[in-house]
């Protein structure tokens, strides 16, 4: 956890006194960089370092107390926000179902280490997400970082227009009516911020007259867990919902 590093930005530029009901704290990657140029260390000083926060636990202590998260802007700039940045990932309480793989032969080499890319090839090579979304025209065409065009939505009340933010896809799907992204990972999430599904979400709306929609994927031993988010207003970052989840024993 980068506490102290952010309590120094903080004070350094009066981040305490700021009105987060008026406006969120616009911060470059500059001051950053200035205001922590006395730490020893990478981590205390490093600016893609200190500006993840990709959970409500990794946050700092100052961003817990007063209810703050993190949004990039563009290159360089971000923008700090009072409210709820993230989205709990619900236990899935419904039993798990016995899925057969449709391919015709073992996959061996699925197998070999443990990351989160392979078992979500896996899931894909097994037609697992096809049929968890109904869809067998899914085909990969999609994966890795990419830069957003601009785009411009609310974040509680406030406006804020993005350009050029970093994203990364762990895996995106095209088929005839629809666009699937997903953002996997290998170990138990409670929550993950709204950002890793949304800015992916508008960016690609911005390149498909296809319908988009958004996935999160974990692997819990030997379960492959399936939550399909939606947003209800494209241009509300909050209006993130719930549709459906399940979680799947593969069958090979």
């Amino acid at each position: 956890m980068n506490h102290k590093p952010w309590q120094t930005i903080f004070e350094m530029y009066n981040i305490n006194k700021h009105n987060f009901e008026e406006s969120p704290f616009f911060i470059t990657a500059e001051q950053i960089k200035i205001a922590t140029a006395n730490f020893t260390t990478t981590n205390e000083r490093e600016v893609r370092v200190l500006c993840k926060q990709d959970t409500r636990e990794s946050r700092p202590d100052v961003f817990v107390e007063k209810n703050l998260f993190l949004l990039p802007v563009k290159n360089g700039e971000y923008a700090i926000f009072q409210g709820e940045g993230y989205v709990d990932i619900p236990q899935i309480e419904t039993s798990t179902v016995l899925y057969h793989s449709k391919l015709e032969f073992r996959l061996e080499t699925s197998s070999v280490g443990n990351s989160e890319m392979q078992h979500l090839d896996f899931a894909y090579a097994s037609s697992l997400i096809r049929t968890f979304l109904n869809d067998e025209s899914l085909v990969l065409t999609i994966r890795g970082r990419k830069y957003t065009p601009q785009f411009s939505f609310f974040v509680g009340n406030h406006f804020l227009t993005t350009e050029s933010v970093q994203t990364e896809v762990d895996a995106g799907y095209e088929g005839r009516n629809q666009v699937v992204l997903i953002e996997a990972k290998n170990s138990v999430s409670k929550n993950i911020m709204i950002r890793q599904l949304y800015y992916p979400f508008r960016q690609w709306q911005k390149h498909t007259a296809k319908k988009v929609n958004t996935l999160f994927f974990e692997k819990q031993k030997n379960i492959y867990c399936l939550w399909h988010f939606s947003f209800e207003n494209e241009m509300n970052y909050n209006s993130i919902q719930l549709k459906n989840c399940c979680k799947f024993e593969i069958i090979e």
